[in-house]
């Protein structure tokens, strides 16, 4: 395929004082990586030419350009998205480093809802240090949602065939129940749904629904959350035809290994799913946001203070995240394509 045809993917440089820059510049710096997509880094080249020095990546190479307009086919594209040189300080979260992430982020969606990108891979922010007039969400998750106009979605870790998603997302956990009803875990459901259908060509997906409480709710000794919200649910998708299975006790599922038997795995909220998958799949495991009219991925690690800085980050999961993004996306455009 001609490479002015390969996916354009965006990618925002994350908070400039956590791992996001040496991880992008380790991924991009194999070559190979142009043989799927066009990477476009929206951030400084001045924070990415201190990183490069760091690591002494001589063979990383990049184009400047203007805009998403000139990209360059075949090259690591770089678009500037501040005119300051500002003081990379690795591990320590400043105001500066919360507004770079947030104006490489901002300038990324915009070229993204124009049209000139065709996915977005995203680098890890500070969910306190990016917060502003222009970002008052608790993750990327909920303003991407709201920034594309999504009626809801979805977070979904990947790596190859486990798949873990989470009802609630970033929310304290004493308020998980209160948020809990029958139209969130239908609504949550059919969205994995056509997620596993439309972006992993999944015809019939598997789902295993996971209880709330401890042993699912014991028939409602422990909780009744699993009689009352989640079985009902669960049954009037099956009703329906849906392969769709559950409430499963969330311990024993993952200690028997029971995942291997679904295409996905649908936890009530985010440790519940997100600390099995982690244990499982942390160096090779993606974020992706189901439900969005776009494609968004990132690394499912956050922004690493403890490790920036000292050269050692592993860019794995970045790296998957972005081989999931052209994946996705290549995936959609067939599906998009006219059968003659």
């Amino acid at each position: 395929m001609d490479n002015r045809h390969k996916a354009k993917i965006g990618i925002s440089i994350g908070d400039t004082n956590g791992i996001g820059p040496e991880i992008i510049v380790k991924t991009l710096s194999d070559q190979r990586i142009l043989n799927f997509c066009t990477p476009v880094i929206y951030g400084s080249a001045g924070v990415i030419n201190k990183v490069r020095k760091a690591l002494s990546a001589d063979h990383f190479h990049y184009q400047q350009v203007g805009s998403a307009q000139e990209l360059v086919a075949k090259k690591i594209n770089l678009i500037n998205c501040w005119e300051e040189d500002i003081a990379v300080e690795p591990g320590t979260p400043k105001p500066e480093s919360g507004k770079a992430s947030l104006d490489s982020l901002m300038a990324a969606c915009q070229d993204l809802k124009a049209g000139l990108l065709d996915g977005l891979v995203t680098a890890p922010i500070d969910k306190d240090n990016i917060q502003s007039e222009e970002f008052k969400f608790p993750g990327h998750t909920e303003f991407l949602t709201s920034y594309f106009d999504a009626a809801d979605s979805l977070m979904l870790l990947v790596a190859d065939d486990l798949r873990v998603a989470t009802v609630t997302g970033h929310i304290p956990v004493k308020e998980v129940a209160t948020k809990l009803n029958f139209d969130l875990i239908i609504r949550k459901i059919t969205i994995l749904q056509e997620s596993l259908r439309r972006d992993f060509g999944i015809l019939k997906p598997r789902i295993a629904v996971l209880g709330l409480n401890p042993h699912a709710g014991e028939k409602g000794l422990l909780g009744t959350e699993e009689t009352e919200i989640i079985r009902p649910a669960v049954m009037q998708l099956k009703d329906k035809g849906h392969l769709v299975f559950g409430p499963y006790p969330a311990d024993g599922f993952f200690g028997m290994r029971m995942y291997k038997q679904f295409d996905a795995v649908l936890s009530m909220y985010h440790d519940q799913g997100l600390i099995p998958f982690k244990t499982l799949a942390m160096e090779t495991g993606v974020n992706y946001t189901a439900g969005l009219p776009i494609v968004r991925t990132s690394p499912d690690h956050g922004t690493a203070y403890d490790i920036a800085g000292k050269h050692t980050a592993d860019e794995t999961s970045f790296r998957e995240a972005l081989f999931l993004a052209c994946d996705i996306i290549k995936k959609r455009q067939t599906e998009q394509k006219p059968v003659l």
